[in-house]
């Protein structure tokens, strides 16, 4: 089993440069189905996730082609073949149930397995059921899998979200840019991600309007094309490296990094003490490892992000004082507590509230990823803790961080990857 050995202690110093963002590129592969010709997506970075979507819709037709000395992958979508995604891969990873609208838009039928990924809330699929019904689908659902057919074909149509659901904004946008008709679609997400898939879809054809705010206008069209896309760079990515500075204490400069779209993190760095430089190109921070407890509750962006409470709550684990953290979007995003605890963390929970008790170190242990962003938070503990720490379970880092060891061991990191 592949582990991480990580000697805490070392300053991190130099420049790290962030790679495109998971939670985009995902949903923009997915779209690649829409277009009769080739799309060429650029910067892809080098992730399970990537891999795994890419399997999924080769299944359904769309031929796949890796550039891999240029980051480059070109789809090709002018034939699709299928209408059904393997249960495997379908259960490997949540986002593959973003095909459901591409299917539906390109073949008027879809047939997904009900989906997997981290398991770090029920994250239900009834928001885009919803949605795909008010755009005229018939829905069958049995324990295994989700059946949509559209008899009339897909029809403009106004409909609000229930909760601003990244992933349900993200399929419907893409069944219906090619619906007959306006769409309105209202309580939209707002994230970054959603402005980069609807760049993309409006550069192959698209009519979308008001991606970013919370309400998205959509004018159908008869079809689209393929374009050329480079993908906005991760902010999760970017914010995990300010923390793991902030924590181990040093200099880092994070290029590629974009401030507006890390305001809540950025905010929060500098009340707990962290000097942040904000400029075109990057973010710097500077910190001595000394820290002040802060209070932080998730919400849609643009308010703090999920994806960042873990990597936060390890911060506040060596922070001076009494800090709270507080999960009001996935309702069992703690997992990582009794792992942070096993390095001599002091966390107590109390429902969705965690008060945390700032101590004056961390210390090595053995630990697992038990999620995606815990596997993150785990290494930027170990980064600051005294002594060695084991980090296992790789496969979920691995899903959303692109050449992670490498990234830290050029800022000075000691950490290597074994396989014991």
């Amino acid at each position: 089993m592949e582990k991480l050995i990580i000697q805490g202690g070392n300053r991190l110093k130099g420049r790290v440069r962030v790679s495109s963002a998971k939670n985009a590129v995902l949903p923009i592969i997915a779209a690649t189905m829409l277009g009769t010709t080739p799309s060429t997506l650029l910067e892809i970075p080098n992730l399970e996730d990537v891999g795994t979507i890419c399997k999924v819709i080769e299944s359904l037709g769309v031929k796949v082609t890796f550039k891999k000395e240029k980051d480059e992958i070109i789809f090709d979508a002018s034939e699709l073949t299928a209408i059904e995604a393997p249960e495997d891969l379908v259960r490997r990873m949540r986002a593959s149930f973003l095909v459901m609208g591409p299917l539906l838009a390109r073949k008027g039928e879809a047939k997904i397995s009900l989906p997997g990924g981290c398991a770090i809330g029920a994250r239900p699929i009834d928001l885009h059921l919803k949605a795909f019904e008010a755009l005229g689908a018939k829905i069958e659902i049995t324990e295994d899998y989700v059946h949509a057919t559209t008899p009339n074909g897909l029809q403009g149509s106004q409909i609000y979200l229930d909760f601003p659901s990244v992933g349900a904004t993200e399929n419907v946008m893409m069944a219906a840019c090619m619906a007959e008709g306006k769409t309105i679609i209202e309580n939209v997400a707002e994230e970054p991600e959603i402005v980069d898939l609807a760049t993309y879809l409006n550069s192959m054809g698209a009519n979308i309007r008001g991606a970013g705010t919370n309400v998205i206008r959509i004018e159908g069209v008869k079809e689209l094309k393929g374009a050329v896309h480079t993908v906005i760079p991760d902010r999760i990515e970017a914010g995990t490296y300010l923390i793991a500075a902030a924590m181990a204490g040093g200099d880092v400069y994070v290029e590629n990094a974009l401030s507006e779209h890390l305001k809540p993190v950025v905010a929060k760095l500098k009340e707990a003490g962290v000097t942040v430089e904000e400029d075109i190109d990057g973010i710097r921070v500077v910190s001595d490892g000394k820290l002040k407890a802060v209070d932080i509750k998730t919400l849609p962006y643009p308010g703090f992000p999920t994806d960042m409470q873990a990597q936060f709550m390890a911060l506040t684990t060596i922070a001076h004082g009494t800090s709270t953290v507080t999960e009001t979007v996935f309702e069992n995003r703690f997992m990582h507590v009794a792992e942070l605890r096993k390095m001599g963390a002091h966390i107590d929970i109390d429902n969705r509230k965690a008060i945390v008790e700032g101590v004056n170190g961390l210390h090595g242990a053995e630990v697992n990823a038990t999620d995606l962003r815990a596997g993150a938070a785990l290494v930027c503990g170990a980064l600051s803790a005294e002594g060695e720490t084991k980090v296992g379970r790789l496969h979920h880092i691995d899903r959303g961080y692109d050449d992670f060891v490498g990234k830290l061991q050029r800022l000075g990191a000691n950490i290597v990857r074994i396989d014991e």
